[in-house]
């Protein structure tokens, strides 16, 4: 956690909360160990769909469809999501779970490995949220900056690392320098890239928000 524990908590004492099968699904993640966005990352994304009303989303790494489906129930009326997911075993489990929430329609889930699912989409889109393997960012980025529309924005979660980001990567165990040097090199890229305006927020496991410069 980057933020004071107790502040945090604090904090999440004043959200309203979840409709009940997100809540289960929640529940479901934190008791079989699967990776889904933080009460914090939620807050802000609640906040994004409502004031951006986003109609095109695109995420990179749904897992078991929390985040698609979080994103979906606060989102315009007619908006759709396209989500990439590549680890076979929880393909089944998003699917299922879009279906039971009746989003099958309006959340359209890509089989396949990102790289070459990005390369491959034509569409555009207002709103692309990235929450895959942090150290395929900076390999995603060429695309997804030629897929966001301009006045779009990126959004990148767990770009902290847990706070391991500001230690020098001789401090980090050897097995995650490279994830180490890739993620410092992606926020150098998206905070001096000519075509876009970023802020790095401290926020759950950091966060950065990117808008794609109309000129």
């Amino acid at each position: 956690m980057i933020t004071d524990e107790r502040m945090m908590t604090f904090i999440h004492s004043f959200d309203c909360g979840n409709p009940p099968y997100l809540h289960e699904l929640e529940k479901y993640a934190k008791e079989t160990n699967v990776p889904i966005i933080r009460p914090q990352m939620q807050s802000l994304l609640r906040f994004l769909m409502s004031w951006g009303k986003p109609m095109k989303i695109l995420e990179v790494g749904p897992a078991i469809g929390f985040s698609a489906l979080f994103m979906s129930e606060y989102a315009p009326e007619g908006c759709h999501i396209t989500t990439i997911e590549k680890y076979e075993k929880r393909i089944p489990l998003a699917k299922e779970n879009f279906k039971k929430a009746g989003k099958q329609d309006s959340i359209t889930l890509i089989e396949g490995d990102a790289t070459e699912v990005l390369s491959d989409l034509q569409e555009t889109f207002d709103f692309i949220f990235m929450d895959a393997a942090k150290g395929q960012y900076i390999h995603f980025l060429p695309d997804i900056l030629r897929l966001l529309e301009p006045g779009g924005l990126l959004v990148s979660d767990n770009i902290l690392q847990d706070g391991d980001i500001i230690e020098s990567k001789y401090a980090i165990t050897r097995r995650n320098r490279t994830i180490h040097n890739r993620m410092r090199e992606y926020l150098y890229a998206l905070t001096h890239h000519e075509k876009l305006e970023t802020v790095i927020l401290p926020l759950a496991d950091g966060v950065t928000l990117s808008t794609k410069l109309e000129k």
